[in-house]
């Protein structure tokens, strides 16, 4: 995978309050699931991808670290499309929801992979997901697939929409004095559809950003 050098890390931006809700399948439950972060959804039908996927399961472009925990597996099931940027983007919005989670895992909304792949809305969106795991002193464990992505440029080519399903069902809350996993019954709650709102970093370094996240949850369409 080609090799990119990262531009300044953005300046911090206050964190908005954005709604989270962690929510599984049954009440017993907390499927680590991330919900609607955003407003006004596309209809648009975006363009399908192409080609298999080749990239690592873990990326650590120019010393941006990535890495989690063996117990933390996030899968990215789905294709790389044959546009130059649409793939690139599709890439970094893996390598963003890759830097939320690592920030759980650090107990950190601060983590350098978050300028990396996080500006704007997407970068409060990250840090209200992070914050809120760390006030309820909770951390994530098992399997998050992320499948069916789709992508879609704008006509200028500066931005690119990444939607994809989640499916949240092994993946669970894990309180962090006692270690205890919370588990329950599967339900429609551990399936959400993400949109992420990719731009294109100005260095021509082919390095894109999260700028706006969309979550629609109990995606039934991702069942």
């Amino acid at each position: 995978m080609k090799r990119r050098s990262l531009p300044v890390a953005a300046a911090l931006v206050a964190s908005a309050a954005l709604l989270l809700t962690a929510c599984g399948g049954g009440d017993d439950k907390s499927s680590d699931n991330d919900k609607i972060a955003g407003a006004d959804q596309s209809t648009e039908t975006p363009k399908e991808s192409a080609t298999p996927s080749t990239a690592p399961a873990e990326d650590k472009p120019d010393g941006v670290d990535l890495s989690l925990p063996k117990d933390m597996n996030l899968v990215f099931d789905w294709k790389t499309p044959k546009d130059k940027n649409e793939a690139a983007a599709m890439e970094d919005a893996a390598n963003f929801i890759r830097a939320i989670y690592r920030g759980v895992d650090k107990r950190t909304a601060k983590d350098a992979s978050l300028a990396a792949y996080a500006t704007d809305d997407g970068l409060k969106y990250a840090r209200t997901q992070i914050n809120a795991r760390l006030e309820g002193d909770w951390t994530s464990t098992g399997t998050r697939r992320h499948y069916q992505a789709t992508t879609r440029s704008a006509p200028n080519g500066n931005s690119v929409e990444v939607a994809f399903c989640v499916d949240s069902s092994k993946f669970y809350s894990k309180e962090i004095k006692t270690g205890k996993i919370l588990k329950g019954a599967p339900s429609i709650t551990d399936y959400d559809y993400f949109k992420i709102i990719m731009v294109k970093v100005p260095t021509g370094d082919e390095l894109w950003q999260a700028s706006k996240v969309f979550v629609e949850g109990k995606a039934a369409k991702c069942q």
